[in-house]
């Protein structure tokens, strides 16, 4: 593997057959096993895409928020997302606490984006006033 495919094992040909089961199982079994992963990949590969397209609105968001001087979280919104997702998760047949855990990963990353997009909205106000940058408002930082 060359270096960069070491830091990017993706860069290499996917192989969907790639498996440690092959030759120690029924070949029947082994067709029906990556039928079934096939889909799987199917549906990873939609998931990845619906999280860049979320990450693009969320982005949009931070930028509102920070030329607004918002905060980067908002606890209320956050909570109510989090009771949606349980709920929808439960109707689906999902645990809602793997729900609840994905969606606080995600509003985690959404919250450390928002802030990094404000810190650097910040930075070319002060630069565009001919100022240095202030030292980043703890107090947005920590309400989210």
């Amino acid at each position: 593997m060359t270096e960069q495919n070491q830091n990017n094992p993706d860069a290499d040909a996917y192989d969907p057959a790639a498996s440690s089961l092959a030759g120690h199982v029924d070949p029947a079994v082994m067709a029906e096993l990556l039928s079934i992963r096939s889909s799987i990949d199917n549906i990873d590969a939609t998931l990845v895409f619906l999280l860049a397209e979320r990450f693009k609105a969320t982005q949009k968001v931070g930028f509102l928020k920070a030329a607004h001087k918002l905060p980067a979280g908002d606890p209320g919104r956050e909570t109510a997302q989090i009771a949606r997702l349980r709920r929808l998760a439960a109707e689906a047949h999902l645990d809602p606490a793997f729900a609840e855990k994905f969606l606080n990963f995600i509003i985690g990353e959404v919250i450390r984006h928002h802030e990094a997009i404000a810190e650097d909205h910040q930075a070319a106000a002060h630069q565009a006033a001919g100022r240095a940058p202030a030292a980043p408002d703890s107090a947005i930082s920590a309400e989210a």
